[in-house]
């Protein structure tokens, strides 16, 4: 018999395994995650993440802080995200995150 949270844990990693999905009329791509932590008044996320095709990175657990405009606004640890990540000055940032649907 297999657990429910085995069933979900499996269906996550499916999710995040499908990697990149493309952005609507940006023509730019989005990796996918699961936001792990949050830090609102550093403006820092730690994200569980699929592959980030743009920055070659494998996926992994990572904290990123946000620039841009990036808002965790509606956003709690557990929900499934699309974002942008960016290296800017030797750092990792994400330049948009929304929702997954």
């Amino acid at each position: 018999m297999v657990k429910t949270s085995s069933l979900a844990a499996w269906g996550l990693g499916l999710w995040l395994a499908a990697g990149t999905v493309w952005a609507g009329d940006a023509g730019q791509a989005l990796s996918e995650g699961e936001i792990r932590r949050i830090d609102a008044d550093s403006q820092r996320i730690t994200l569980r993440h699929g592959p980030i095709e743009n920055l070659g990175m494998a996926p992994m657990t990572m904290r990123f802080t946000l620039v841009d405009g990036a808002s965790l606004e509606g956003l709690a640890v557990g929900d499934l995200v699309r974002f942008r990540a960016e290296q800017r000055d030797g750092a990792y940032v994400v330049s948009e995150l929304q929702r997954a649907d």
